[in-house]
């Protein structure tokens, strides 16, 4: 049976470990899939291919964006499968589009897919050009933005993007849906947005939005709970 309410299930930062999948209760019946980045580990179409396949045998409608580790033709090959998400603005359900932004800001590791953090503040403004119409807006951005309890490292270092925070401040979307710092799993707001990193897919993190009576909401979930 479908869900009463529109939901989405997301996840990012699969690094190529699809097992869990599976184990996605709610994958089957929602109403779609939102990939936030990071679909496999240095990877070119043929690895993310095998990824959003994986997905597709659970629920076919899927928007995915690269993340830093994806080599950048994946983004391409996405659109070219209508999935993509990363300079995009689609509708979910009536009053309630989401907005994508991937890759990542520049990191020590020099990944694939970098760029400067004035790049991924030129890339949202565009993109909101393209989602402003919508009463209620979900940003994905693989890049957490800064100083959230979203982008703390290991050693409690915050890396994430000063352009996405300064975005989400001005704009105050309802929900910023992230990934890439796979230890900084939390909840978070800025302001009356809502900022959720549910950690990466290989040790069973993803959350569940929902849209109901006008309420946008999202919940971490943990597989195995």
């Amino acid at each position: 049976m479908p869900h009463a309410h529109p939901c989405w299930v997301v996840f990012g930062d699969v690094h190529g470990h699809t097992a869990n999948l599976l184990r996605i209760p709610e994958l089957a019946r929602a109403d779609g899939v939102i990939v936030t980045g990071d679909l496999t580990n240095r990877g070119g179409v043929a690895e993310a291919r095998e990824v959003i396949e994986s997905i597709a045998a659970v629920n076919p409608h899927i928007l995915a964006q690269i993340g830093n580790m994806d080599l950048a033709p994946v983004q391409d090959w996405l659109d070219g499968q209508g999935r993509g998400l990363h300079l995009q603005a689609v509708e979910l359900a009536p009053g309630l589009g989401v907005m994508g932004v991937g890759w990542s800001g520049l990191t020590p590791f020099h990944t694939p897919s970098e760029v400067p953090d004035f790049q991924l503040a030129a890339w949202l403004v565009d993109t909101y050009e393209k989602a402003r119409h919508f009463k209620h807006l979900i940003l994905a951005s693989h890049t957490p933005p800064h100083d959230t309890g979203t982008d703390v490292t290991g050693s409690g270092t915050h890396v994430g993007s000063r352009a996405v925070r300064e975005f989400i401040e001005r704009v105050q979307p309802g929900l910023c849906l992230t990934g890439h710092i796979h230890e900084s799993r939390s909840v978070d707001h800025i302001g009356a947005t809502v900022v959720v990193n549910p950690g990466d897919l290989a040790s069973g993190g993803y959350a569940l939005v929902t849209f109901a009576d006008g309420v946008l909401a999202a919940e971490l979930k943990l597989i195995g709970d």
